[in-house]
């Protein structure tokens, strides 16, 4: 099980639970991070992996032609169903994260029910590979105040996209393309919500990632361009320092 230490993330050091120093508070509500704060002209990409691993093989290769490291968020489904894959992403240096066990719309089940969507992947993902999760997106994108503050209690950094692909649609590959790298949010900070197993993003995805480079960004992986403590949130869920 996770530990609950209250509504912000706590960290263990020297065998005692230090509170850290965030707010995802903006007003009355309670946002996840869209994008974040920086000067540094980097930015995000990350896989939705819901259903599907027939493109897998090919997008690990065109992420590893570039140099790039990525975030998948999976469903338990997905792990049950794909453990070598999981395996593959740990091996290669990618981040893992929670995409929840059964991909419900959080905002429609109990708090305990969010707690054990959580945990099942979380402890499925640990023994197979000894992988610590510790980001989560809320499946459709589908918050609310309980949601994210079930995700802080239980040491997660819920996070959410500013870049959306629309690979989900099925446009077509100059679509994705087109849609990711003339963005209006495009820039420092993004975070780039794309699909494994969406019909076209394999295809898309070179091109995607040379034009993003031509572009003079450089694509981590969500553990590398979030702050972990230290922060709190704007109106529009960027996530900020404190002075």
């Amino acid at each position: 099980m996770r530990s609950e230490k209250g509504s912000c993330l706590w960290k263990k050091r020297r065998n005692c639970w230090i509170r850290l120093l965030t707010n995802a508070t903006v007003g009355d509500r309670e946002l996840p991070i869209y994008c974040v704060d920086t000067t540094e002209n980097k930015v995000a990409l990350s896989f939705d992996a819901a259903w599907g691993a027939e493109d897998f093989s090919k997008i690990m290769d065109i992420l590893e032609k570039h140099n790039v490291k990525v975030t998948f968020f999976m469903t338990g489904g997905w792990v049950t169903d794909h453990p070598d894959c999981v395996k593959e992403l740990v091996k290669r240096g990618h981040d893992l994260g929670n995409h929840s066990e059964h991909h419900y719309d959080m905002t429609t089940i109990s708090h305990s029910e969010q707690e054990a969507e959580l945990n099942s992947v979380h402890d499925l993902v640990k023994e197979l590979t000894g992988y610590e999760i510790f980001l989560f997106r809320p499946p459709y994108g589908a918050y609310d105040n309980a949601v994210i503050k079930t995700a802080y209690q239980m040491n997660y950094y819920p996070i959410q996209w500013s870049v959306d692909s629309l690979d989900w649609k099925d446009y077509g590959v100059d679509s994705i393309i087109d849609t990711v790298c003339n963005h209006k949010a495009l820039g420092p900070g993004a975070i780039i919500l794309c699909h494994n197993g969406a019909k076209y993003t394999a295809e898309a995805l070179d091109t995607m990632l040379t034009q993003l480079e031509e572009k003079g960004y450089t694509i981590v992986p969500i553990s590398e361009l979030i702050m972990r403590e230290n922060y709190h949130m704007d109106v529009a869920g960027k996530q900020i320092a404190n002075e």
